[in-house]
């Protein structure tokens, strides 16, 4: 499988701007011949750019996530929409049940076809509006591709292991993790990405965006962890595009060669 990972500019509250980077990167992914694209966390609207969250939430089926999946079907390319704010008062179908605002992913096919959900579970209060404003998600999200079984997380949700370990157990060999996740916390972003990686034998990917707003400013840092926690490829703080070709049956390899999730007890 090639990966691609799209670090873009976030410009806070400045949507359409926003939408349009996003659609850009998809289609330089799907120039890169890669079979699937992640990006960033609340990247249509900004994370730190709170006071514009409730005006710019929408449904599942709002403009934001209508954009990628035409785009996702246009250039024959799997998206992963990490993440927008979404309004669960205009959504049908399985949600948390107390409504609001959700930071929530959406995994499209290559034909724009809504596959995976995920509403992030842990909400970041350090600093942050995030756990005032939002409703935390109940679910995990997985999904199959193309023999890959990926599994979703997002940026706070890397200092929590047992959910990477319920993500692994239910078969993911592929975690993304869509971040908006800022200075000067860098050692933290590498470290907790690796040990996800270490602990559960999988590939790991974390997509963060880059930019500021107001005394935020974003670390970029997009890397690829294989299942020992080597890093395969990452970029700086500045606008990047990681590609990288990913073989599942890696994972199966380090988990036979080193077996330790046999000797593990609950």
């Amino acid at each position: 499988m090639r990966l691609a990972l799209a670090q873009i500019a976030i410009e806070g509250g400045d949507v359409e701007s926003n939408r349009g980077r996003a659609a850009s990167a998809i289609e330089s992914a799907a120039e890169h011949d890669a079979d699937l694209v992640a990006l960033p966390e609340i990247f249509n609207v900004g994370y730190f750019a709170f006071d514009t969250y409730q005006r710019n939430a929408e449904a599942l089926d709002g403009p934001t996530l209508t954009q990628i999946s035409d785009l996702a079907d246009e250039h024959d390319i799997a998206v992963l929409a990490g993440s927008i704010v979404e309004d669960l008062s205009l959504t049908d179908g399985e949600r948390p049940a107390e409504e609001g605002l959700a930071n929530t992913s959406v995994f499209f096919d290559r034909d724009g076809r809504r596959q995976a959900v995920y509403r992030k579970h842990h909400l970041f209060g350090y600093e942050s509006a995030e756990a005032e404003m939002l409703v935390p998600g109940e679910s995990l999200g997985i999904v199959e591709l193309e023999g890959v079984t990926v599994g979703m997380a997002t940026c706070y949700d890397l200092r929590f292991p047992e959910l990477y370990r319920d993500i692994a157990e239910a078969g993911a060999t592929l975690v993304l993790v869509p971040s908006a996740w800022p200075y000067p916390r860098v050692e933290h972003w590498q470290i907790l990405s690796r040990a996800r990686a270490i602990e559960n034998q999988c590939f790991l990917a974390t997509i963060n965006g880059s930019g500021s707003y107001d005394d935020a400013t974003l670390i970029g840092r997009s890397t690829v962890y294989d299942p020992w926690g080597t890093l395969l490829a990452s970029t700086g703080d500045e606008p990047d595009m990681v590609v990288r070709d990913i073989d599942p049956k890696r994972v199966e390899q380090v988990r036979k060669s080193f077996p330790a999730w046999h000797d593990k007890r609950r």
